[in-house]
């Protein structure tokens, strides 16, 4: 890369960055191409991204971010993942870790709180924000559901009544 390159490298990370509400560090030493591209997919299918970034340009995409607490962990051969949900992409990293020795989890941050490799597989455990939004619509649906039912029985009830009166006089009447 020259010069130009790195510039517009640096400013597209850090604009990604700043967008995005929690950043996993992984280390992937040996990781082949085969399986990278498997989670390139994986990431991007749980709304997530993943790159591998020369330490020093990372570096300095994340100067002046809420995430540079992370720098120090940024050792070796690591890459970023980042995502505006945080329990997606900590969901995908840890799943993908348990699958591939060779891809492990160094830490990360979720806004401005830096989390270790435990913090990250303990983010995972919680449920997504999507599955978290269902349920929250879920309960306040159920009392509105429970509230047109109690007022549709009064209806069905004089209905029944005056079928119960018709067929008695029809009855009657034969």
């Amino acid at each position: 890369m020259d010069r130009t390159e790195k510039r517009e490298f640096v400013e597209g990370l850090n604009a990604a960055i700043v967008d995005t509400s929690m950043i996993v560090v992984s280390r992937n030493a040996g990781l082949t191409v085969a399986e990278a591209t498997d989670l390139r997919r994986k990431m991007r299918a749980a709304g997530a991204n993943y790159k591998v970034a020369k330490n020093r340009l990372a570096n300095l995409a994340l100067a002046g971010t809420r995430f540079e607490g992370i720098r120090p962990m940024l050792t070796g051969p690591t890459a970023l993942a980042w995502s505006t949900d945080p329990v997606a992409v900590a969901k995908t990293a840890v799943e993908f870790a348990k699958t591939n020795e060779k891809f492990v989890l160094v830490g990360g941050a979720l806004g401005t709180q830096t989390l270790n490799a435990d913090g990250i597989k303990a983010l995972a455990e919680l449920p997504s924000l999507d599955t978290l939004r269902a349920g929250l619509l879920g309960m306040i649906m159920t009392p509105a559901t429970r509230i047109a039912g109690i007022l549709q029985a009064p209806g069905g009830q004089i209905a029944r009544v005056l079928s119960a009166y018709a067929k008695k006089d029809e009855a009657e009447a034969a």
